[in-house]
């Protein structure tokens, strides 16, 4: 479930990139799209025809060309969307199962020791589990300590 995360975030990553690169683009293009128009008008301004009529050539293709990339663009925001969104269950089912981890390893190993079918107590084991990490805790503090002292007196 990691795995399917991490790769989750490479996704919405690459995306992100995406849509970057899409922006600059339409921005390129729009900027294209105003040279030719004002080369078109400059060019009407001095009666230069040819020089109007490839200009306007120019203006629709960067015209059409704006346009699709903008939808291309609406259609990349929608995929991060939907990429963000399912980014974003896949890590509150991982929280969850981390969370409920303890239970479910009482479960299974009420379940190895052949008690399945007979009452569980997980209250009991879920104050196992709280009872072990206390103990680590207390563990790692007093060390902590000692380090601490060991450090003072160098």
């Amino acid at each position: 479930m990691r795995e399917a995360v991490v790769d989750a975030k490479v996704a919405v990553a690459e995306v992100q990139e995406a849509v970057a690169r899409t922006e600059r683009e339409v921005g390129l293009e729009r900027q294209r799209l105003a040279d030719a128009e004002r080369r078109g008008r400059l060019a009407a301004e001095i009666q230069d025809q040819e020089t109007v009529t490839v200009a306007g050539r120019f203006a629709t293709k960067h015209r059409e060309r704006v346009g699709v990339l903008e939808r291309k663009l609406v259609a990349q925001r929608e995929e991060l969307a939907l990429a963000q969104r399912e980014l974003d269950e896949m890590q509150t089912q991982l929280k969850s199962a981390e969370r409920d981890r303890p239970a479910m390893e009482a479960r299974r190993s009420m379940d190895e020791a052949g008690a399945a079918g007979a009452e569980m107590d997980l209250q009991d084991e879920l104050l196992k589990a709280d009872m072990d990490r206390a103990a680590r805790e207390a563990a790692a503090a007093r060390q902590l300590d000692e380090l601490k002292k060991k450090m003072r007196k160098d």
